[in-house]
């Protein structure tokens, strides 16, 4: 704009001195300056006429780690070249997506893909595609979006657990429990009315014929061996910055627990005290994957609430046979207290206990924290000892894979 307003004004000027004293030259150089305005806007007027472009996006879930490829195409189905051309989508991605400037033939066309990392959990819009041209003075410039707007959820990094195991359970049979499920089980409790999107081999024939119209089996959760994981997100037990985090640690550990727990076919439970207190109850197969995947890409360490509350909100809900998996860099041992009756109901419980002085900015270790807080760490240690709780250590740069085996 205040390019546009330059030339104007020595347009302007250039024209009052050229008819006030009559040289040539200065009209000359007016018809020239008209020509190169005039040419210029042209170019632009009609330099995205006739152009056909697309963008997509290869996958819109990930994980931290993984690549997104994105595939652009752009394509000039007129007789008239384009010079220039800028293609590129705003987005709010971590790594932004590249844009790329380009001149295009007559009736040519291009395409290339965009690779660039998922690196911080979350999720990110992708805004329509923008094509740009101008003129090579920068007097005109013209623009158009093309497609929708794309989201992509990253997920936490998932490290693999080959010799994580959990406690061993002791059921003493199977037996329903009043929750609803997706999956199939051996135990069918009612029936209604089918929707769209039910499994065939869930139709109950009898009732069908009974009834009149297609009647659908559904199924109460069997009890297993199944894990609810807590995660502890509250603020005040929270340090580092970034991806070098007891926030980013736990949810990494969470997100590895869930992954493996679901690949043995458990049944996987999540309680999360970000900014609000979540649950997900326990559930199989992919669906509970994805629905506590999502989760833990959208938390943040903004809780509010102690892990000694959170324990005794979420606990009274695990059954027997159930291990708790508790995940926090807390060295208070209040909440040591809400598992000294899990074994007595036949709950195990595993914890696992970050060592928050790791984490922060100068990069101390547990050597050096003072003496308040040393000695609140061992007493946590003794306590969880006492107790004989499975403990697992993780300090800041721990190979999870090994620390949980």
């Amino acid at each position: 704009m205040i390019r546009r307003l330059q030339v104007l004004v020595a347009g302007i000027v250039l024209l009052v001195a050229a008819f006030s004293t009559g040289l040539g030259f200065l009209f000359y150089v007016v018809y020239l300056g008209l020509l190169t305005v005039g040419g210029s806007y042209v170019l632009t007027r009609f330099g995205l006429a006739d152009l056909e472009a697309g963008y997509r996006v290869d996958h819109r879930q990930g994980h931290v780690g993984d690549d997104l490829r994105t595939t652009y195409s752009i394509s000039n189905a007129s007789g008239l070249p384009k010079p220039w051309l800028e293609v590129y989508n705003p987005t709010d991605l971590p790594v932004p997506l590249p844009g790329r400037a380009l001149g295009l033939r007559s009736w040519a066309q291009r395409s290339w893909v965009a690779v660039v990392p998922l690196t911080r959990r979350g999720t990110y819009r992708i805004e329509p595609m923008v094509v740009r041209t101008g003129d090579p003075f920068g007097f005109f410039e013209a623009a158009a979006t093309v497609g929708r707007p794309t989201v992509v959820t990253v997920f936490p990094r998932v490290v693999p657990l080959p010799q994580w195991r959990l406690p061993h359970a002791n059921l003493e049979g199977s037996h329903s429990a009043p929750e609803r499920t997706l999956q199939t089980t051996p135990l069918a409790t009612t029936v209604r009315p089918y929707a769209p999107g039910d499994s065939f081999n869930r139709i109950h024939w009898r009732s069908t014929a009974r009834l009149g119209e297609i009647q659908v089996k559904e199924f109460d959760l069997e009890q297993t061996a199944d894990v609810w994981v807590f995660a502890d997100l509250d603020a005040a037990v929270q340090t580092g910055s970034g991806d070098q985090s007891t926030v980013e640690e736990s949810v990494r550990v969470a997100a590895s627990i869930v992954h493996d727990a679901i690949l043995e076919n458990r049944a996987v439970g999540l309680t999360a005290s970000g900014h609000r207190l979540v649950s997900i109850p326990a559930d199989r197969g992919p669906r509970q994957r994805l629905k506590i995947m999502q989760l833990l890409a959208a938390v943040e360490g903004d809780g509010r609430m102690p892990l000694a509350e959170v324990l005794l909100t979420g606990l009274p809900r695990l059954r027997r046979g159930m291990t708790a998996v508790i995940v926090t860099p807390s060295i208070d041992r209040q909440w040591v207290r809400a598992l000294t009756g899990l074994r007595a109901r036949g709950v195990a419980a595993v914890v696992v206990t970050l060592n928050a002085a790791s984490y922060e900015g100068l990069g101390r270790g547990s050597e050096s924290l003072p003496d308040s807080e040393e000695q609140q760490r061992r007493a946590l240690d003794f306590a969880l000892a006492e107790y004989d709780l499975k403990t697992c250590h993780v300090q800041a740069g721990d190979d999870l894979g090994a620390v949980l085996a």
